[in-house]
């Protein structure tokens, strides 16, 4: 049985998945989840993860939750592709893992909380809470000058290779960029060209296209 991934281009820790399934060069199935239905609510679904949430990860006897875990999981189990998680070098692989924890407990939560309000909450009916918006920008803003000040000495956060640690901030930032806030990335300059340069990753580009794709249709 090969890699089956089931989710969708759209959510952003599925879009992690995808971009990091292409650097590894795993193939793999992408089996839609329909979350209009409530497909993520059904038994087969909750079998594969108990919290009804997208995505989930079958690689043969082992399935997996949690898009960062799931990540982990492929850079340590996979040779081919990048090396995502640097292996060879204790002291580098250390600082990838430092810099996850950043974009999990730093990063995600207020740029998940400014596109939820103005990019989602819109397209499913709902008013945006522009105080909630206000107070996750200067969140935001705050941990993104720690970013331009760490990349002012380092070509990605980690190190000077391009790492998981960098991966996993790709899709929200993708989605940020169509907001009203794309500054708070453009106008710091290591930040930008950054963004500019792991955005433009083969692995992201083909993922950005399904997504944008998607939206285009909306």
């Amino acid at each position: 049985m090969g890699v089956k991934l089931y989710g969708i281009p759209l959510s952003t820790p599925t879009a992690v998945v995808m971009t990091c399934l292409a650097e590894k060069e795993v193939e793999y199935e992408l089996v839609p989840v329909n979350l209009s239905t409530g497909e993520h609510k059904t038994p087969t679904h909750l079998a594969k993860n108990p919290f009804g949430k997208i995505p989930a990860l079958e690689d043969g006897s082992i399935t997996l939750f949690e898009s960062r875990a799931i990540t982990a999981y492929i850079s340590h189990k996979y040779q081919s592709g990048t090396d995502l998680f640097r292996h060879d070098n204790i002291e580098e692989a250390a600082m990838v893992g430092v810099w996850v924890e950043v974009e999990s407990q730093q990063f995600s939560p207020p740029i998940a909380s400014i596109i939820y309000e103005i990019l989602v909450k819109p397209y499913t009916g709902q008013t945006t809470d522009q105080s909630t918006v206000d107070a996750n920008v200067v969140k935001l803003s705050s941990v993104l000058d720690v970013y331009e000040a760490r990349l002012s000495s380092s070509k990605y956060l980690a190190c000077d290779s391009f790492t998981l640690a960098d991966l996993h901030h790709i899709p929200y930032i993708h989605y940020l960029l169509k907001t009203p806030h794309a500054d708070l990335i453009t106008s710091r300059p290591h930040v930008n060209a950054w963004w500019e340069d792991i955005s433009a990753r083969p692995s992201f580009v083909k993922v950005a296209e399904q997504v944008d794709a998607i939206i285009a249709k909306a």
